[in-house]
């Protein structure tokens, strides 16, 4: 038997990464030279709060991430909270992408957020299945 044949552990995998995506990006958030961000299709900036404050965001909701994983029997409402903000996130990146201002890593970090969403609300409804019989 492998350790992906349970929808439990399926899960607890996705929220293992899900939460190191979001170390990834707030460590990445938080250290970014300025001169870097061009790269990204966001315009230069001279200011680090705002990207910093997002980088500290996403330290935080890792923390949900992998408690969610840890424990998902004993935190149903973090993996609930998981696939919500990650819908929400998406929804917001696609809307400032097609009404905003049309920045590809917007449009590439709306898509991944929404993917991830449905992954861990899919694996989140199996899961409750397989416990439920």
């Amino acid at each position: 038997m492998s350790f992906l044949s349970t929808s439990r552990n399926r899960l607890v995998l996705v929220l293992w990464l899900v939460g190191i995506h979001s170390i990834v990006v707030g460590f990445g958030l938080i250290f970014l030279p300025p001169s870097y961000v061009p790269f990204f299709g966001f315009a230069p900036f001279a200011e680090k709060f705002f990207p910093v404050q997002g980088g500290v965001f996403h330290l935080v909701m890792a923390v949900a991430y992998i408690m969610a994983a840890v424990r998902p029997e004993r935190y149903p409402g973090l993996i609930i909270l998981s696939f919500v903000a990650k819908l929400m996130a998406a929804a917001f990146l696609l809307t400032y992408y097609i009404l905003i201002d049309r920045i590809w890593m917007v449009l590439f970090s709306g898509v991944g957020d929404a993917l991830m969403g449905l992954v861990i609300y899919l694996l989140y409804r199996a899961f409750n299945r397989e416990t439920a019989s």
